[in-house]
């Protein structure tokens, strides 16, 4: 590849697609761009078109309205910016997205969480104790 920035870009999405692959959907793939009705870089990161950087200077500005608009073409309730962090690896990355976005993506997870609480609490009581890990 004869453009250095547009390769680092390249590895960047390959490695977040294959962290993405092991640790969450074995389904998720590079997606093919597709210009003003673009779907974002990867698909398969559940209700999110993502949108990956791996750039020296961040403008998480530019990267979300990228993303949101991402995400109304890919029909995906969330956009997010996947952002690379300088000398770290793929786990150590950036998921970013605006206010209204997480606060809609925290209420979907909220009632989600009192429906099956509510409709089988054994359930969600595992499901609880399997994804308390601390940060």
């Amino acid at each position: 590849m004869a453009n250095p920035a547009k390769a680092k870009g390249t590895a960047w999405e390959s490695a977040w697609t294959a962290y993405i692959k092991e640790h969450h959907n074995p389904a998720a793939h590079r997606s093919v761009q597709m210009g003003a009705k673009d779907i974002g870089d990867v698909s398969g990161y559940f209700l999110h078109a993502a949108e990956l950087k791996a750039e020296k200077t961040i403008t998480l500005s530019s990267y979300i309205e990228q993303a949101n608009k991402e995400a109304v073409h890919a029909g995906q309730p969330f956009g997010c910016a996947v952002v690379k962090r300088r000398m770290k690896g793929t786990a150590d990355g950036y998921v970013v997205r605006d206010v209204a976005t997480d606060v809609r993506l925290m209420n979907r997870f909220r009632d989600a969480e009192e429906l099956l609480k509510e409709y089988q609490f054994d359930v969600w009581y595992e499901h609880d104790q399997q994804h308390r890990v601390a940060a």
